[in-house]
């Protein structure tokens, strides 16, 4: 009975978006786009609403046992724009490239196969980060790295991506849920949520560069799991990016929400769960 709870638990969270996907071709290919876009939406509510009831007919009125929180898009957010950072701290070490061409050399490094390691962010990332930022700025001065790389060390870099998230993350932790980060990040992020003074909301984080694995790659997600004592499939991962965040929770056997899409806020993500705040 347990294992065949389990299966079912599994095969419904992985097939949840092509059963909305499915309904979406139906009701957007007949009639206008209006009002097939106005079928569509109360078609995928009433696949969300009927997932959830079935969860809760299994787990009761709190649907999932740990929540898993990625960091970067979902938790924090940059306070201002990548390439404008990256030109002020360089002009007084000679950067003469524009905004658009640094975010467009950064988008074409950052796009390219890591050699040295299978890899991004081993250890602190420092190697990596000095290709980026070299390969975006035409800078390759050490002076310039370290303050640009120490930098994103900060609070000042930083800010929460929902103002709400505190309270909301005290509610679900109060109804009994475990909370983990789940990053692709180097071994910055710890003292980064230390700076923005949230890293005790978490029970457990794990950090690519720590766990040897890299979204979409299950493995991290499963540590996330083993971290918090918890089962796959009695996570809900919460991430804005469709590939790595819930492709991968889902590979790893857990539930997953888009953020920006699923869910707009952590408080949405707690009513979903059925958390009260």
């Amino acid at each position: 009975m347990e294992a065949a709870r389990k299966k079912l638990t599994r095969v419904l969270s992985r097939t949840f978006i092509s059963n909305v996907k499915d309904k979406a071709q139906r009701v957007m290919g007949s009639g206008s786009s209006f009002k097939g876009l106005a079928k569509y939406s109360t078609s995928a509510a009433a696949v969300v609403k009927d997932y959830e009831d079935y969860r809760k007919s299994l787990y009761g009125d709190i649907t999932h046992k740990a929540l898993l929180v990625d960091a970067v898009g979902t938790l924090v957010v940059p306070s201002q724009p990548m390439a404008q950072i990256y030109r002020q701290i360089g002009e007084k070490y000679g950067v003469e490239y524009s905004e658009d061409e640094i975010l467009r050399r950064y988008r074409w490094a950052y796009g390219q196969p890591w050699g040295r390691s299978r890899l991004r962010y081993v250890n602190d990332g420092r190697p990596f980060w000095q290709y980026i930022v070299s390969s975006s700025t035409g800078c390759s001065d050490t002076q310039y790295f370290e303050e640009l790389y120490n930098y994103y060390t900060t609070e000042k870099a930083w800010h929460l991506c929902d103002p709400d998230a505190e309270k909301v993350f005290e509610a679900i932790k109060k109804a009994g849920v475990k909370l983990a980060v789940v990053s692709n990040f180097d071994t910055r992020l710890r003292p980064l949520l230390r700076a923005l003074n949230c890293d005790h909301w978490f029970d457990a984080v794990a950090v690519s560069a720590e766990v040897a694995a890299e979204k979409p790659n299950p493995t991290i997600f499963l540590k996330a799991c083993e971290l918090l004592e918890v089962k796959p499939e009695d996570a809900v991962h919460v991430g804005d990016d469709r590939r790595n965040d819930i492709w991968g929770a889902r590979d790893a056997g857990c539930d997953a929400w888009l953020w920006g899409s699923d869910v707009h806020s952590f408080k949405e993500v707690a009513q979903r769960m059925g958390v009260h705040v």
